[in-house]
C-alpha cells in the first residue's frame, strides 16, 4: 500500500534510514531510531485527493503534503525525472540522470582472506576490488537547502572558471550526487514540483509518462558536453570503529600558473555514525603523494572550518574540498580524529586511499546555458 509522504517545513534531519524505509508520516518522529515498517503507514487521518495538508502545528513546524510515498526500488535504477526525499539529509529532489561508479568498500573483504592489520589511514598496497554501483545526479529543492546546510553543503559541485584566474572556481547550487539507496521516491500531481533554477530548462511535465517528467534536449546537450566534468567513476568507502567514510574525487582541469601546469580536483566526503555512540570530528590528517615524487602532510582542526557532531539523530555530515597538483596524478589518504561524547576518549578514524587522475579540458558546464 503506497504511503503518504509528509515532510516538516522545517525540516529536521530524516533519521539515520540504517537502510530501513524511514519516512515521516504524520505523527511518526523524524528524530526516532526505530522505523515504521512500510506496510502499516496509514493516511487515514486526511483525504489522499486534496493537494495540500496543513496538520497539527507545533510551534515553528508545519507539515504539509509532498506527494505519495512509493516504494523502494531493490533493483534496476530510478528514471530521469524522478522525485525523491533523501534518506540522511531529508532534502527534496529530482533525479537528472545516473551514473554507474567501481566502489571500493575496504569493509568487504573476499571470504578467502582476512582484513588487513595495517593501522587505520595507512596507504595501503593492496587492490581493493571494485563494484559497479548506481549514483544519481540530482537537483536539490532550493527551499529545502537552509535546511540541511549545517549537515551538508548545497554548493559542492564546483568547477574551474574559464579565464586567467587560476584558482577561481564557481559553484552551480542545489546539483548533487545520490547512492541509489539514498533515494525514497514519491509522486506528486504537482506540475513543478521542485523548485530550481534549471528545473524548467532540463525538465518538462508530460501526464502521460512515468515519472511524469521528462527530459528536454538541453538536458541531454549539457549532459554529453560537460560528461568529463560531471562524471562520477570511483567511490571509497571504509569504516572505522562504526563511522563510515565514503570519499568521491573528481578530476576539475588544468591551469597554467607561473610557467608550470596546475591539475585540480574536487573530492566530496561523507561521514556517518553507524553506532549509537555520539562522536565530534576534532582534527583531519592528510597525505598527498605527486606522482612528481613530492609528499605532503596537512593537519588542521575540522574540516571546512567545523567540527561536526554525529549523534543517532544527525548521524552523517558532508562537504567538498579541493586539491591541487604540479602533476598529472597522485594520490590521497589520511585519518580523521574523532572523540566521544562528553570530553571522552579520542580514536583515529581512516580516509581510506584514493586516486587523483586526470584527463582532458572542456567548456564550463554552463557556458551553453547562459
Amino acid at each position: 500500500m503506497a504511503a503518504c509522504v509528509i515532510r516538516r517545513t522545517l525540516l529536521s534531519t530524516v533519521n539515520k534510514y540504517n537502510r530501513k524505509h524511514a519516512i515521516s508520516v504524520l505523527n511518526v518522529d523524524l528524530n526516532s531510531r526505530q522505523t515504521p515498517n512500510m506496510t502499516r503507514l496509514s493516511c487515514s487521518l486526511f483525504n489522499v485527493q486534496q493537494k495540500r495538508l496543513m496538520s497539527s502545528r507545533p510551534e515553528g513546524k508545519v507539515l504539509e503534503t509532498v506527494g505519495v510515498f512509493e516504494a523502494p526500488k531493490q533493483q534496476g535504477k530510478y528514471e530521469t525525472g524522478q522525485l525523491f526525499l533523501h534518506s540522511v539529509f531529508g532534502y527534496r529532489g529530482i533525479v537528472l540522470f545516473p551514473w554507474h561508479a567501481r566502489l571500493y568498500d575496504r569493509d568487504v573483504i573476499p571470504a578467502t582472506e582476512s582484513k588487513p592489520t595495517e593501522p587505520p589511514g595507512a596507504h595501503r598496497s593492496k587492490e581493493v576490488k571494485g563494484k559497479t554501483h548506481t549514483y544519481y545526479q540530482v537537483l536539490i529543492d532550493t527551499r529545502d537547502c537552509p535546511h540541511i546546510s549545517q549537515r551538508s553543503q548545497t554548493e559542492a559541485v564546483t568547477f574551474l572558471a574559464n579565464h586567467d584566474d587560476s584558482r577561481a572556481l564557481y559553484a552551480i547550487p542545489g546539483l548533487d550526487y545520490v547512492s541509489h539507496e539514498d533515494i525514497l521516491p514519491y509522486n506528486s500531481t504537482d506540475q513543478v514540483p521542485i523548485q530550481h533554477e534549471l528545473f524548467e530548462r532540463f525538465l518538462q511535465f508530460n501526464a502521460s509518462k512515468v515519472p511524469p517528467f521528462i527530459p528536454r534536449d538541453t538536458l541531454q546537450a549539457w549532459q554529453e558536453k560537460n560528461h568529463p566534468w560531471l562524471e562520477l567513476s570511483d567511490v571509497h568507502r571504509e569504516t572505522t570503529e562504526n563511522i563510515r567514510v565514503t570519499v568521491i574525487p573528481f578530476y576539475m582541469g588544468m591551469r597554467e600558473a607561473q610557467n608550470s601546469h596546475v591539475y585540480w580536483w574536487r573530492y566530496c566526503i561523507r561521514l556517518e555514525n553507524m553506532g549509537e555512540e555520539v562522536v565530534q570530528l576534532r582534527e583531519r590528517h592528510w597525505r598527498i603523494f605527486s606522482l612528481s615524487g613530492t609528499l605532503e602532510t596537512v593537519r588542521g582542526r575540522g574540516v571546512v572550518g567545523r567540527e561536526p557532531v554525529l549523534s543517532e539523530e544527525q548521524p552523517a555530515f558532508q562537504y567538498s574540498s579541493h586539491v591541487s597538483l604540479q602533476a598529472p596524478s597522485g594520490h590521497m589518504w589520511g585519518t580523521f580524529t574523532c572523540q566521544r561524547a562528553h570530553g571522552g576518549a579520542m580514536f583515529e578514524v581512516a580516509i581510506p586511499s584514493f586516486s587523483l587522475e586526470s584527463h582532458g579540458r572542456r567548456d564550463s558546464p554552463y557556458s551553453f546555458l547562459f
